[in-house]
């Protein structure tokens, strides 16, 4: 029987417990922070509104990496690093967990339809990773593997992806 999930604390012990074989056993990577912060974002892009969580000045959503990235450029210090970083793991979750909606996203009449995704992911988790700030130091350092690694990741959280569509979890009734 499918476990069933209640809380957010019991979807982050899934998609932890998920990672963890995934990356430890499927793949080799033994990286508790790395793969910690994976299971966090999965959490936290359960929720529509935190895949699509970057408004531009005015507050309208933006759901292209082109206009994420103009507005990263629109930010000072912190905020841009955070944009940044939202692009990394809006490009690692669509390319990794869900590649076959990249063909929507990127349709010719939308602009990303020239975005690479997996590079622009690469460059973005690097630029947010080279913050001076001491209270984003340790993740500076998981942001900068995720660089390194975003190949890898993206072909684990598809792993991770299938290992859920086979055994995907069961919500009690309210």
């Amino acid at each position: 029987m499918a476990p069933v999930l209640t809380s957010d604390n019991q979807l982050k012990n899934w998609f932890s417990g998920l990672a963890e074989q995934t990356f430890e056993v499927e793949f080799g990577i033994a990286d508790p922070p790395l793969i910690d912060y994976l299971s966090d974002m999965l959490v936290r892009f359960a929720r529509l509104d935190a895949v699509f969580a970057i408004r531009d000045e005015v507050g309208r959503r933006l759901d292209q990496v082109v206009d994420m990235l103009r507005e990263a450029e629109c930010r000072e210090a912190e905020p841009r690093r955070e944009v940044h970083r939202h692009i990394g793991d809006f490009t690692l979750f669509w390319t990794g967990v869900y590649p076959e909606r990249l063909l929507q996203l990127k349709q010719l009449d939308r602009p990303d339809c020239w975005v690479n995704y997996s590079e622009t992911g690469k460059r973005c988790y690097l630029m947010a990773s080279e913050s001076p700030d001491d209270a984003h130091r340790e993740e500076a350092q998981v942001l900068r593997r995720l660089s390194t690694l975003y190949d890898t990741c993206r072909e684990g959280l598809y792993h991770v992806r299938q290992e859920w569509d086979a055994r995907p979890p069961q919500r009690r009734a309210a």
